[in-house]
């Protein structure tokens, strides 16, 4: 593949729901480009893009992949992303990679989840758009409905540029609204047809819909559209990719990938009308914390942030990056400005699916991989040294959803947590906890596919086995009375022997844990003060009712007495752990348990079911906040233990409409019936 300039280079993020037809469109033109002899297919595992074991086992998308293909002399970087709502992370990574987002929408199923989701998403982050209603070979597609709901969720921004000629199994062809010109596919190969007569009206009213746009983009065009001059190519060309940065006009495009209807005017589309990276006024998605701006031109110093890593046991680590400014070479020394590091590469090279393609240099506004950066993550700026540079990290999701594993095979502990750190560097939107109060190993993501996916890594590429174990709970015990205890520890056994006597009252304090001594007359030596300090710290750590580390204690330590030979520092730190142990069972204690604020945004629709939801998970309300289009924010507080699986139910309750998040707020008492069952729990393991 030639190094083509930077205004003759396309980013498009794929995106949509799952099963919109995102992977099958990158097959068909890589074999309509004739980069592929014969067209992949998803179901039988052999596209380019889905190219992970996982994923061909599955049949689905689970991972971000670059497909370049070169269309009228421009190369069109196609980022094909998961449609799965597990892996929001691939896409955020691709549309923050991209000039442009190319929306595929199913037309047989109208506007899905995942369709709303990145309009959404897009729109909020100003990222051109252009929707492609594929499947209008289908049973049941309907254009002019598709553009009716879609008008009435986002307004007349979204406007057809191509309408079909038939529809379901009568669709044979598109006209081009902009070029009035009618076309019919054979084979995915068209031919120039008159426009219907019935559709003439329609595209006559469409075309003005798009010079009204285009007009309305510059005062000088203005001036003509009311004069009635008709607008050159070139106008209609600036107009309109004006419009789209602008974000008051949406394309659309109708047309079936799998017989080829549309592709090659949708190609037209993005060539013609989709910014290129050095666009004025092109959002290319990365930001720096520094003043200076750098402008996408091959002439200014090299920086280029890394969006993505590959991480493959046998063919090692890749590091796929985006080139915001100046070029890099093979020989470019690579300098890591985020960890203010240098770093070593393998190899310098184009993706496409995991087919790697030599080259020399990748210039300013192009994606290309090194191979073997030892330091470098995702997320990393890598710069010129002398012009140093440092972009914001991608944010990503935060997991809502955890489960605790551990190895079937002894042994394997380090191997699982060196294989889990390695699929977090391809997918930084799940996290390895290593919970050293619970000595639990657990994992957290978007939902249990993405958490499942990782596990069967696991499996399949590492060759080690895990198993699901219960989730345990970081509770915590107190006190709710008090009590003053004696607590004596007396040890003879030939020789010095050990003695330690201590009076220590217990009450529930403000602090994690109050030591205060009121000792008088000398019964207890300041110099064993420490010591009792330290043995009742010790004793913190398990609770008497189910073994869980004790909080909010007040201990003052106010009388005692000792033995001029046998008392040391051990033997009082042995008699406050006792008075410790004496003093918590009789002051009533207690078991607590953490309390999260969860803040649910949801669709007006099913704010019933979630907040009587919330209040058989033992939550409770705070306040609800009208948001925009039809949303609403419900902020309430539940036990940590009645959210395990939240995710998984607010996704069924909402059509996975609804998203949430949490934070820890504070730890409340545990219901008698509830704490009596965790305690009997925490015995019975014992």
């Amino acid at each position: 593949m030639k190094t083509y300039s930077t205004d003759k280079i396309r980013n498009l993020a794929l995106v949509g729901h799952s099963g919109c037809g995102k992977t099958t469109l990158t097959e068909n033109l890589l074999f309509r480009t004739g980069v592929t002899s014969r067209q992949g297919k998803v179901e039988d595992g052999n596209t380019v893009s889905d190219f992970d074991k996982e994923e061909i086992n599955r049949k689905v998308s689970i991972r971000l992949s670059i497909v370049p293909v070169e269309w009228k002399d421009t190369k069109v970087n196609l980022l094909d992303t998961p449609g799965y709502f597990d892996f929001a992370g691939e896409v955020f990574s691709a549309l923050r990679a991209s000039e442009a987002a190319l929306v595929v929408l199913d037309g047989s199923a109208g506007i899905e989840v995942g369709t709303e989701k990145v309009l959404a998403y897009t729109h909020d982050i100003e990222l051109p758009r252009i929707i492609f209603v594929n499947k209008m070979d289908k049973e049941n597609a309907n254009i002019h409905k598709i553009v009716e709901d879609l008008r009435e969720k986002y307004g007349k921004i979204i406007v057809p540029f191509t309408l079909p000629i038939g529809e379901g199994a009568d669709f044979k062809g598109l006209v081009d609204i902009i070029n009035k010109t009618a076309y019919e596919y054979v084979d995915g190969v068209r031919k120039e047809i008159p426009i219907p007569d019935e559709m003439l009206d329609e595209v006559e009213e469409l075309f003005g819909e798009i010079t009204e746009i285009v007009a309305d983009t510059d005062d000088s065009l203005m001036e003509k559209f009311f004069t009635g001059e008709v607008f050159n190519h070139d106008e209609f060309l600036k107009g309109v990719t004006t419009a789209l940065l602008n974000g008051t006009v949406v394309p659309l495009v109708a047309g079936s990938v799998i017989n080829g209807i549309g592709v090659d005017i949708l190609m037209d589309i993005v060539v013609d009308y989709m910014p290129a990276p050095n666009y004025e006024g092109a959002k290319y998605g990365f930001r720096h914390d520094m003043e200076e701006y750098r402008e996408v031109d091959v002439n200014q110093p090299y920086c280029a942030v890394v969006f993505k890593t590959i991480v493959d046991p046998f063919v090692g680590k890749i590091s796929i990056f985006k080139v915001i400014s100046g070029k890099i070479k093979k020989e470019t020394e690579i300098y890591n400005s985020t960890k203010e590091k240098m770093d070593k590469t393998g190899g310098l090279f184009y993706l496409r699916g995991k087919n790697q393609i030599e080259t020399s240099e990748i210039v300013a506004g192009d994606i290309g991989a090194f191979s073997k950066l030892s330091i470098t993550q995702t997320g990393d700026t890598l710069s010129d040294k002398q012009h140093p540079m440092v972009f914001k990290p991608i944010k990503y999701p935060q997991p809502n959803l955890y489960i605790a594993i551990e190895p079937k095979n002894k042994g394997d502990d380090e191997k699982i947590g060196a294989a889990l750190n390695k699929q977090h560097e391809e997918d930084p939107s799940f996290v390895v906890v290593r919970n050293n109060e619970t000595k639990q190993l657990t994992i957290g993501g978007q939902g249990d596919v993405q958490l499942q996916i990782i596990l069967d890594k696991l499996k399949n590429t590492y060759g080690l086995e895990t198993k699901t174990i219960p989730l345990r709970i970081a509770y915590r015990e107190t006190i709710k009375g008090t009590a003053d205890v004696q607590g004596k520890h007396k040890k003879q056994s030939g020789g010095a022997g050990q003695y330690g006597d201590v009076y220590i009252k217990f009450e529930h304090g403000d602090e994690v844990f109050e030591f205060n001594e009121k000792v008088v007359g000398g019964a207890v030596p300041k110099n064993y003060f420490p010591a009792v300090e330290k043995g009742l710290r010790e004793s913190m750590d398990k609770g008497v009712l189910a073994g869980y580390p004790v909080v909010n204690i007040k201990a003052t330590l106010h009388n005692g007495s000792y033995h001029a030979v046998d008392s040391n520092e051990m033997a009082f730190r042995l008699a406050a752990a006792l008075a410790f142990r004496k003093g918590i069972e009789i002051a009533n204690p207690i078991l607590l348990e953490p309390i999260l604020k969860i803040e649910v945004k949801v669709p007006e629709t099913y704010m019933g079911d979630v907040m009587g939801d919330i209040n058989k998970r033992r939550g409770k309300i705070l306040k609800m906040e009208q948001l925009e289009e039809g949303y609403e924010l419900v902020i309430a507080e539940a036990p940590h233990s009645e959210l395990f699986e939240y995710s998984i139910d607010l996704r069924s309750m909402t059509h996975a409409r609804g998203g949430f998040v949490t934070e820890f707020v504070r730890y409340d008492e545990v219901p008698i019936h509830i704490a009596e069952k965790i305690i009997n729990e925490a015995k019975a393991e014992k």
